[in-house]
Order: C-alpha cells, then sequence, then structure tokens
C-alpha cells in the first residue's frame, strides 16, 4: 500500500520539522519542504509529520481520500 504525500508551497513556512522526522520522505528545498518522492510506503510516522506541521501544510492521502493530517 502507498500513500500520495503533498506539500503547499504557499502555506509551508519551512518549519523543518517534517524533514526532522522523516528526511527519508521530506526535504527542505530552499524556504519550504517538499517531498522527496510523492509516492510512499504507508508510515504512521508519515501521518506524524503531516500532524506536527505547524501550517498545516502536509497533506497524505490514500486512494484519493484524505488521511492526513488527522483530525
Amino acid at each position: 500500500m502507498t500513500w500520495h504525500v503533498e506539500v503547499d508551497e504557499h502555506t509551508c513556512i519551512g518549519s523543518g520539522m517534517c524533514a526532522a522526522l522523516m528526511p527519508e520522505v521530506f526535504v527542505l528545498d530552499g524556504a519550504v519542504a517538499q517531498p522527496a518522492t510523492p509516492e510512499v510506503a504507508a508510515d504512521e510516522t508519515v501521518l506524524d509529520a503531516a500532524d506536527s506541521c505547524p501550517a498545516m501544510a502536509i497533506t497524505v492521502t490514500e486512494g484519493g481520500r484524505e488521511i492526513g493530517p488527522r483530525p
């Protein structure tokens, strides 16, 4: 199972929390984070990264259904 990860470059403030938590999934590209690849293996830590984003700029979907950030 894979998940799709997106970072809204207009919302991201570049805190780096996601990259610190999952450096294999998120990279800082200048002033904002980007997914290293848009498709990632299902991993609870990816959802933790989306949950911890102070700008709520990370969206994780599975089969078109949003699963992160969690409410």
